[in-house]
Parts: C-alpha cells; structure tokens; sequence
C-alpha cells in the first residue's frame, strides 16, 4: 500500500477496468487508499482476481458488470456503487472499443457501436457521477474539488487515422465533451479533465507491439523510443484525481512520448 494515501477515503469509479489501461487505473488507485468499482462486461475471473489483489495490499474494491453504452445499466451501476461506498469522488471514464474499417466498407452497425461506447458512455457516466456530485456536496477533509472526471481520450482526438474513422470521431467527441463539461461544471468545483494516450501496450492493440518487427515499426512514430506502459497513464490518472493538481481543470494531458509532434517530419517531413 502506498504511504503517501493521495486518495484516502475517496470512491472511484474506473469503467472498463478489467484489463489493461483500466486495470492499471484501479490498482493504483487503491493503492493510494480509494475505494474502487471496477466495472466490466467480459472475463469475470480477470476482475476477481484483481479483487483480491487490491485486498492483499490493504485495499477495497467491488465488480459491477455494466455496459456503459446503456443508459439503464449506467444508472444501475451508479446506484450499486453508492449502495457499497456512499458516494462517488473520482469517475474514470475509460471504457473503449475498436472496430476497425476501411471508410467505404465501415457498417453503421460499426460506426455506431464505437460511438455509443467511446462517446456516449462516456456522457451517460459523467451525467450520474455530476448529479451524485452536487447531490452530496462538498467534503474538504476529503478534497478540495466537489468531484473529479477522468476522460480517456487517445492522441487521435488529434492525429487523423485513416482506417478508424469511427474511432478517431469518438475520441474527437471525447476532446469537445471535457471541455463543454469543465466550462460548465468548473463553477460547482467539479475538475474535469482528458488523459491521450499514445501507443500503450494493451490487449486492444498487441498487434502493433507483440514482435520486436512490429515495435520496431511502432517506435518510427515515438520520438522519446519507447513504447509507452498502462503504468504511465495510471500515475498520470492518480495525480489528477488528486488535490495535487487542484487547479488543472478543462486540460488534456497527451501521454504519448511525443506522437503529436508528428515525428515524420523531424527531417523536414
């Protein structure tokens, strides 16, 4: 268990955490002392044995199963999760799905499951943690924000990428609803705030890094030659949903160990 406690007696909420960014959000989440709902839809074992992980260090967790493109499992999980813990603190938006396409072969089936997924269920989680927010009230001795959002975004709410047209749009839509959000909510003390992660080694894209060919392939993309870890971005989550940074409100942090600088042209494109 980590001494430092930055999130002692705080709920957090992490959607899709049953495998890697999620995972890696939740087990240190814990272990700076937060209560955490790990939610998921698949591999039940995966998420028990992360239950008793977080127990072996002194911690607490529950699974709620819940599709967050659903508006009336969103509104169950909510109510499951303030039945165990009281309360939510820290929502963690970070379910996503890949349903990759070429543009002229992409299904609206395809196109409308990414977005419901990546984009709505992000809006359907964010709604239910602010009314839970104003409807508690503020607990200094717990935080200085009234709560705190996590959007996972990806560096392509930036970078175009032709091939995933639909995922590329969600994470877009992710970019537009954090900042709508802060400039609404930043009144009632609510910090609303996007991680975009570059290239992290997950399951979603062990294609792109799972032979040392491809990585290196990878890498061509990564100035600072590394291809990033789920650890990176879950340090990054913990001091965001930490009074650490109490006055970053409305920012996306890109974690990517440079993609946006668009390194094809370090040698004048």
């Amino acid at each position: 268990m980590n001494q430092n406690q930055r999130l002692k007696g705080q709920s957090a909420m992490i959607t899709g955490a049953n495998s890697g960014i999620g995972k890696a959000i939740a087990l240190e989440m814990a272990k700076e002392g937060a209560r955490v709902v790990i939610n998921y839809i698949t591999d039940e074992d995966a998420v028990q044995s992360m239950i008793e992980e977080i127990k072996s260090f002194g911690g607490t967790a529950v699974a709620i199963e819940a599709d967050v493109s659903q508006e009336d499992q969103v509104k169950a999980m909510f109510i499951q999760m303030i039945k165990s813990f009281g309360t939510i603190d820290i929502l963690v938006n970070n379910a996503g799905i890949q349903k990759d396409s070429a543009f002229i072969d992409m299904s609206l089936q395809e196109w409308q499951l990414v977005l419901n997924v990546n984009l709505t269920g992000q809006f359907l989680c964010a709604r239910e943690a602010t009314i839970e927010f104003l409807r508690r009230g503020p607990v200094p001795e717990r935080s200085s924000a009234l709560g705190k959002i996590i959007c996972m975004s990806s560096v392509h709410q930036t970078i175009p990428w032709a091939g995933h047209v639909n995922y590329a749009t969600s994470k877009g839509g992710v970019s537009m609803l954090m900042k709508s959000m802060a400039q609404e909510l930043g009144k009632h003390k609510i910090r609303v705030n996007s991680i975009a992660p570059g290239a992290i080694k997950t399951p979603i894209n062990r294609s792109a890094w799972g032979t040392p060919e491809a990585e290196a392939k990878l890498l061509e993309l990564i100035p600072y030659n590394r291809v990033g870890e789920p650890l990176d971005i879950a340090k990054a989550a913990v001091w965001l949903a930490s009074d650490d940074s109490d006055y970053v409100h409305g920012s996306t942090l890109f974690i990517d160990g440079g993609m946006t600088l668009y390194p094809g042209f370090s040698t004048n494109g």
